[in-house]
Parts: structure tokens; C-alpha cells; sequence
């Protein structure tokens, strides 16, 4: 049992290098020096920019009336119970077909 923990101790050693080289922190690993508040002081950050807004400003259209058909647009044709009846026909020859 004293070996197994010996053992543990060592490969937990080993984990702890692998985890600090591997982190980059190479200078830790070989000199087993860490970094002081000191040395952190001497690093400033430059400040950041400010963040854009959340939500974009919408652009403004100009509302044009609701009566007002433009010329080139399509003439509507009214709906008729024959053209709804030939639709629902396809629709069920659909269905059926898939079925």
C-alpha cells in the first residue's frame, strides 16, 4: 500500500508539469518560479471599445397610403367556389398518391 501511494504522489506530480507546459507556462514548469502580484502591476490592459448598441436603429421608410394601387401590379381575380373546388380535388389526389 505505501508504494501504491508513493506512486500516486509521483504520477500526481507528473499530471501537475504536463498540465503547466502544456498551459504554456514553461519558465513554472523548469524553474519552478510563479508569477508575484508584482509582475502584475507592470501589465495594463488597453481599455476596451465601447460595445455597439443592441438593437440597430431601424431605418425610417416613408408609409405610403393603403389605397393606392401601383400601376404595374397584377390584377386580382376574386376567388370563385370552382377554382377552391378544383384545388381541394388536387390536394386529395395528393394525399391519396402519397398514401
Amino acid at each position: 500500500m505505501f508504494e501504491i501511494g508513493i506512486f500516486c504522489i509521483i504520477l500526481l506530480a507528473a499530471g501537475y508539469w504536463a498540465a503547466m507546459f502544456v498551459m504554456g507556462r514553461h519558465d513554472d514548469v523548469i524553474h519552478g518560479k510563479f508569477v508575484h502580484s508584482e509582475d502584475e502591476e507592470a501589465f495594463v490592459q488597453p481599455p476596451m471599445p465601447a460595445p455597439p448598441p443592441r438593437f440597430p436603429k431601424r431605418p425610417v421608410h416613408a408609409t405610403q397610403p393603403a389605397n393606392i394601387v401601383p400601376a404595374n401590379a397584377p390584377v386580382a381575380q376574386p376567388v370563385t367556389s370552382e377554382a377552391l373546388q378544383s384545388l381541394l380535388a388536387a390536394i386529395q389526389q395528393d394525399l391519396e398518391s402519397v398514401a
